[in-house]
């Protein structure tokens, strides 16, 4: 079973946070921000991986640092999870529309860090939630996760909307990725025969 719990603690922020790379998409998610929480139920949900997280923060200075933590305990649990990635399909991609909102995502779980993220927001909230810390959850995510992730949304002018197909389509590229290789016989995805 690919599953994994990380324990990320802070003089900041105090984490838990556990993954079923085979689970079937149910969540748990209490950060203590609202609008975060759908956004990881959403990624959850549609990536169809269980996931349970639990965050607290110092909220009253703002989000930053429980998104950007979570971002990076959920990265190391995903890198635990797929350990050495053997008989994934590894690449996975998502043209995701949600209303005026239209946003691509294509992944590599390579081991190699790189995020692209051209999301442009109308508002600077969502409600009281940043929309600034998009990126730095899937800044946090993809570094820690070894991901190699492209996320451009190609329309949209409501802020809710873009950010939410924006966490579903990375979750969709994700399923894709994640999945067995029925070809590949547990090899790894590689030419260098590691990842």
């Amino acid at each position: 079973m690919r599953t994994a719990t990380v324990t990320r603690d802070t003089n900041e922020t105090k984490i838990t946070a556990e993954l079923n790379l085979d689970g079937t998409g149910t969540y748990n998610n209490q950060t203590g921000i609202g609008f975060f929480d759908h956004m990881l139920d959403q990624l959850a949900r549609h990536a169809m991986i269980d996931m349970k997280v639990r965050c607290e923060g110092d909220l009253h200075i703002d989000d930053h640092h429980s998104v950007e933590d979570v971002g990076i305990a959920l990265g190391q649990a995903l890198a635990k999870a797929v350990g050495d990635k053997a008989g994934i399909t590894r690449y996975g991609s998502c043209l995701l529309p949600m209303d005026d909102a239209l946003v691509r995502a294509a992944l590599d779980i390579s081991g190699r860090p790189f995020l692209i993220f051209n999301v442009d927001m109308p508002t600077a909230k969502i409600g009281t939630f940043d929309t600034e810390l998009v990126r730095e959850f899937f800044q946090a995510f993809s570094t820690h996760a070894g991901l190699t992730l492209h996320v451009d949304a190609l329309h949209g002018y409501n802020s809710h909307h873009i950010a939410e197909a924006a966490f579903k389509s990375v979750a969709r590229a994700l399923r894709m990725a994640l999945e067995a290789d029925p070809r590949a016989a547990g090899a790894i995805p590689s030419t260098k025969g590691t990842l």
